[in-house]
């Protein structure tokens, strides 16, 4: 019977309650839960109820005096329901529905991985460092012991944090070279998973069980690594193929590490220089990005059709077979082969050489190109051919970039430092004023450093440029660091394969005849009439608006016309200001005429101890109270969205 009671008045209650839900809502300016404003409005009823027993009795009987503290009895209600609002937004920034409840659980686990994270941190005496602080000019024994620290520590954290070491041992730009080698050591071989998990998610992405799609499938897997498993497998056309399948878990693991080293790079930022100095929070950016799609295999599919668009015959990619193919199922036709170490002596050198044409051909050409080419990413095929494995790892280069890079080598090539500094400053992100002419005396030294009498330049020259370009605090963009991470990746294939091979040489020549190639006469012609016909609109136009320019000019008409705040955005901070700064001035002055009215005697009499301006004052009051609440609310939700979009 309680319950039916209490079920017939719970729509008088809502009743009541909601035009003072209305009202807050309409105050406050902002999007309020209704669960929450009808818990306002309770609360500020019960603060109104207490209000009113402070009464005379008989107010009710004198009609003004009720009549003029009816606004502070309402007003007292409105106002209480506003401060219990402003302290469950403090409290609970946009409430507690079963969203926010999910963010809480989310919450609570990721305080629970990044307490995990913090012991292992501290176990190999990194824990300063994720505060923020840093030891200037560490010996060379210290900063070994740090790095093999940092290795350690990176390899116990789990998938994750092996994936950021791997992608850190590319930035020789941001790291010294013995963090860069240590780093590098980082491997993701692990114990295969349970064969049931694996059979689980085999099951959910093929629609059947795989003894129903494949004529063949072998439980054993031929490898296992932290993000995904690799299976044998035999087609009912009679076709041998590979089955990758992510392991169980290693998404939803991944994502919430991933979040932990997004929030742990921005606090870095706020709290370190050193840290703003290496852009640790764009760096961050970017490796979830391409951790993201490292866990998405349709996009490694679709990296496998790229990358194969622009090699060569003497290099073999697997095809990939889409039908059976999902985010989490990779199916691929299998290349069979041999260790490129089995490979003739007589042959080495000719797979060394098609196998970084291979690659120039992918960075320099196409855009798309395999960012991870070390040995066992490569095996020698039957026919003689190079076969390439495993795009997980696969960068991308815009025309822009690969026309900066061409310069680059171009102007190595002449020992041209203004060229080189041009070239460098097309492909790398400024971070402030550069002093060009001393950047331009820093790439001479560099050149004739490497480049001079008797010298052969290898892969340190790159190194030494990427300190050239840390020393000036220019930022390597994501995908340059990357073509840098695989032609240091071949160089030490190519030395395993063929030793004494020279790769600079080599990418240079590459260079120079692609550049010839765009200068022969047929090039030049198809060149021309491909730009002029892209300008002739352009053209078209010039003459009639030169003409009315002068026509203009010529009777006075000519005028610049500059319109302020044409942006939207900027009318809207303008907007929001000259609104808090009106709310602020009439919050004030209401206040100070209520302490006014308050603080006097005089005036008509509505009750003996109540006079008609202390009716108004006590209104003005609550008027101001209301105002700077508002106020105060707006100012706190804009600061909370600041703070959540900088996340």
């Amino acid at each position: 019977m309680t319950i039916l009671l209490g079920l017939l008045t719970l729509p008088v209650y809502v009743l009541v309650l909601w035009p003072l839900v209305a009202a807050s809502r309409r105050v406050l300016g902002v999007r309020i839960g209704a669960v929450r404003a009808l818990c306002g409005a309770g609360f500020g009823w019960l603060v109104a109820g207490g209000v009113a027993q402070a009464f005379p009795k008989s107010l009710p009987s004198h009609g003004a005096a009720f009549l003029g503290l009816l606004i502070p009895l309402a007003g007292s209600a409105f106002l209480a329901t506003l401060v219990f609002l402003f302290l469950a937004e403090m409290a609970f920034p946009g409430g507690l529905g079963l969203g926010r409840l999910r963010a809480a659980y989310t919450r609570v686990s990721r305080a629970r991985r990044y307490s995990q994270i913090s012991r292992i941190a501290i176990k190999h005496g990194l824990g300063r460092y994720l505060a923020g602080r840093r030891e200037p000019g560490l010996a060379p024994g210290r900063q070994a012991k740090l790095a093999r620290s940092l290795r350690r520590a990176l390899e116990e954290g789990g998938v994750t944090f092996v994936k950021l070491g791997q992608l850190l041992s590319t930035r020789s730009d941001l790291l010294p070279p013995v963090f860069v080698e240590e780093l590098g050591k980082l491997q993701d071989q692990v114990a295969p998973a349970r064969a049931d998990a694996v059979w689980a998610v085999l099951e959910a992405e093929l629609g059947g069980s795989p003894d129903d799609v494949f004529a063949e499938f072998d439980p054993e897997p031929l490898a296992a690594a932290s993000v995904a498993q690799v299976y044998k497998a035999r087609l009912r056309s009679g076709e041998d193929v590979v089955v990758k399948v992510q392991r169980p878990g290693v998404r939803e693991q991944a994502e919430r590490d991933v979040d932990i080293v997004r929030r742990v790079a921005a606090a870095l930022e706020e709290r370190a220089d050193w840290a703003r100095s290496l852009g640790v929070a764009e760096l961050a950016d970017g490796f979830a990005a391409a951790l993201a799609e490292e866990l998405d295999f349709t996009i490694e599919a679709r990296n496998i059709a790229a990358v194969a668009a622009t090699s060569g015959p003497d290099v073999a990619l697997p095809t990939v077979h889409k039908a059976l193919s999902t985010e989490r199922v990779l199916v691929m036709s299998r290349l069979s082969g041999k260790p490129l170490e089995t490979a003739p002596a007589g042959d080495r050198e000719r797979l060394a050489r098609s196998l970084l044409r291979c690659l120039l051909d992918q960075v320099m050409i196409g855009g798309v190109f395999h960012a991870d080419p070390h040995p066992g990413n490569l095996m020698l095929l039957a026919d003689g051919r190079l076969g390439l494995l495993d795009f997980g790892s696969v960068g991308r280069l815009d025309a822009g970039l690969r026309g900066g890079l061409q310069n680059l080598v171009l102007a190595l090539d002449r020992g041209d430092p203004a060229a080189l500094r041009d070239a460098l400053l097309e492909i790398v992100d400024r971070t402030g004023d550069i002093d060009e002419q001393r950047l331009e005396r820093a790439l001479g030294a560099l050149v004739a450093r490497h480049f001079g009498p008797g010298r052969t330049p290898d892969l340190d020259l790159f190194t030494a440029l990427f300190r050239v370009v840390a020393d000036f605090r220019l930022s390597v963009p994501p995908p340059v660091a990357a073509v840098f991470r695989a032609l240091a990746t071949v160089e030490g294939t190519l030395s395993a394969l063929s030793p004494g091979f020279d790769v600079v040489a080599e990418s240079r020549a590459f260079a120079v005849e692609q550049v010839g190639a765009g200068l022969r006469p047929g090039s030049l012609g198809r060149t021309a009439v491909t730009e002029l016909t892209a300008l002739l609109p352009v053209l078209r136009r010039i003459p009639r608006r030169v003409d009315r320019i002068g026509a203009a000019l010529e009777e006075g008409r000519l005028s610049v016309n500059v319109r302020l705040f044409s942006d939207e955005r900027d009318r809207d901070v303008v907007t929001g200001l000259v609104h808090e700064v009106l709310l602020a001035f009439v919050g004030a002055a209401t206040g100070l005429m209520a302490v006014f009215l308050l603080t006097g005697s005089t005036g008509p009499r509505l009750l003996p101890e109540l006079t008609l301006n202390q009716a108004f004052g006590y209104n003005l009051l609550v008027i101001s109270a209301l105002v700077g609440l508002r106020l105060l609310f707006v100012v706190f939700r804009r600061s909370g969205q600041r703070s959540r979009s900088r996340r």
